[in-house]
């Protein structure tokens, strides 16, 4: 293992990247501030009223004493539906903590925002807290506390596949394959919302607040004419002593979260994947030096290996292919004590053997097939793959054509797609078009994948993109007869471009849930080791296949 990075000059230059860094980082702690609020303080007070635990006080009180709880998709819906009031976090906190030291993945519905009822984000974020269960076969608890699909959206969460309904298929499929599911019905749980605490293996409901019915009172009224309110049509007695729907009565919320907690302490242990860890060790530099590392001009490069040496444990690196390909660092290394396989795009301009200067941030046709044979290696050795994304895509050119780079490209892009081990994702700063796709974008599954306040994800760059649209809006305009003053285009060019710096933003990405999250930079080790403690549940990994790919 050869030791990486160096001691950081703190100069001038050092202390404007950390000082930028770090405002970003006080707005996103800003912003977790708020959407941690949820629906507000006059909603926050009802919620009390009835006797209630807000739903980020029923995780804590859930996981280990002192634990950390990897929360996910906090940002979900952020900015989105402003036109009826927000649904900060989408009405729902989910993530993963440790409860008797196991790893369990906890979605609890916030009833705060719009009484805990479901957008079309919340349906994806259910969906991903499943995927996420099901891929590290990690137990789920649900704490209910729901009214339900938010009605004025009805069409964009009821019927396409990965809408509501999907949500009730995996409960099935998940306890088909082992996964236990303990659901707590803690507020109303109505409609079709009802089948996920009941299609869980074990369910229990809070006397007097907890309710769950197909139809509620107003509803049955209107149906069949019969007058009932709603404990006596679905609460915590008639379904535990009449109907035996659910399985224990709860007096309060406390009880409920402790029976859980008894529940997941005798779970039986399970086989793990074999994935290999030692005694952890320290980086040989501080972490918080990254954020003086990161240039706040993010035009200007910098050098990958001194990230890197403040997460890898002693800051060493086990290269591969060190001289070739040097726009792709690629290298084995232990984070944590975990072994794992590293992919990062170097932004420094480097020169090949042959002295020709290579752009930073770009995939050559070398980087590439560099990557895709470490990936390959990586699958072979059973070792789960990190991937540092700072990219703005492929080379481009009449040059990187001939060379091949579409070909190169395809065997990247290949790799990663079969690859079979555990990937995780971070967005460092650039992740443009197909470089997205070969360092392990959304689409090719990691098990995580979080943004730093400095990425940027997209087609392509801003300024390329702002002046491509603008090209095709002034062809379509001469075509319509219409000319414009080169003042206007300057305006008309301002507006696409803030329209699209606002997609680029990371926050739009974690409000669609593109990424699961935005962190400090800092924060990356302790969430990369998460990552892997989560992955070693499912000792399922299929043999790997790199399927096609051309020499």
């Amino acid at each position: 293992m050869s030791l990486i990075g160096s001691d950081i000059p703190k100069d001038k230059a050092f202390k404007n990247n950390a000082s930028s860094l770090r405002e970003m980082i006080e707005i996103l702690q800003s912003r977790s501030r708020e959407i941690g609020a949820g629906g507000g303080e006059e909603a926050t007070a009802k919620h009390r009223k009835r006797g209630k635990l807000l739903a980020r006080e029923r995780i804590a009180r859930l996981i280990d004493p002192g634990s950390r709880f990897l929360e996910i998709g906090m940002f979900a819906a952020y900015g989105m539906y402003e036109e009826y009031g927000g649904a900060p976090s989408s009405g729902t906190v989910f993530g993963v903590g440790n409860i008797h030291g196991r790893e369990v993945v906890i979605v609890a519905n916030d009833a705060t925002v719009k009484a805990g009822a479901w957008f079309p984000v919340t349906c994806k974020k259910n969906l991903r807290a499943q995927e996420i269960s099901i891929e590290n076969r990690l137990p789920i608890v649900y704490l209910v506390d729901s009214a339900g699909v938010f009605l004025p959206m009805q069409s964009e969460i009821f019927p396409d596949k990965e809408h509501f309904g999907r949500v009730f298929r995996n409960n099935a499929v998940m306890s088909a394959i082992g996964i236990p599911q303990i659901a707590a019905i803690m507020g109303p749980c109505v409609a079709g919302g009802a089948y996920l605490p009941i299609m869980s293996d074990e369910a229990m409901i809070v006397d007097k607040t907890g309710s769950v019915f197909l139809a509620g009172a107003h509803l049955v009224k209107a149906a069949i004419g019969e007058e009932i309110d709603n404990e006596a049509l679905g609460g915590a007695s008639v379904h535990c002593e009449i109907s035996g729907v659910t399985d224990h009565k709860m007096k309060n919320d406390e009880e409920c979260l402790a029976k859980i907690r008894s529940i997941i302490g005798k779970l039986g242990q399970r086989p793990r994947a074999g994935f290999d860890r030692i005694d952890s060790r320290p980086p040989k530099f501080d972490p918080q030096e990254i954020h003086g590392i990161l240039p706040a001009d993010r035009t200007k490069p910098f050098d990958m290996y001194q990230v890197l040496a403040r997460i890898v444990d002693g800051s060493e690196i086990d290269e591969y292919k060190t001289e070739y390909g040097r726009t792709l660092i690629t290298g084995y290394a232990r984070i944590d004590g975990w072994a794992v396989g590293i992919v990062a795009n170097q932004r420094s301009v480097v020169r090949t053997a042959e002295g020709e200067m290579q752009v930073g941030g770009v995939i050559y046709s070398d980087s590439a097939d560099k990557g895709a044979r470490f990936v390959m290696n990586c699958n072979q050795k059973s070792i789960p793959l990190i991937f540092f994304q700072d990219v703005t895509g492929f080379m481009v050119g009449s040059r990187a054509e001939r060379g091949g780079i579409i070909k190169d490209g395809a065997k990247m892009v290949n790799a990663v797609a079969n690859s079979v081990v555990p990937k995780f994702t971070f967005f460092v700063g650039n992740s443009y078009g197909a470089g997205n796709y070969a360092m392990c974008g959304k689409a090719y599954d990691p098990r995580l994948i979080f943004a730093w306040p400095t990425a940027q994800i997209a087609v392509m760059g801003g300024k390329q993109a702002s002046e491509t649209l603008l090209s095709i809006k002034l062809n379509q305009m001469e075509r319509d007869g219409t000319h414009i003053s080169k003042e206007q285009q300057q305006k008309l060019l301002e507006e696409i471009q803030d329209r699209y710096e606002e997609e680029l933003d990371p926050y739009y990405a974690a409000a669609r849930l593109w990424v699961d999250g935005i962190i400090d930079p800092v924060e990356t080790r302790e969430i990369i080791s998460k990552g892997l403690a989560m992955a070693a549940n499912n000792p399922d990994i299929p043999r790997f296949n790199p399927g096609v790919i051309q020499t």
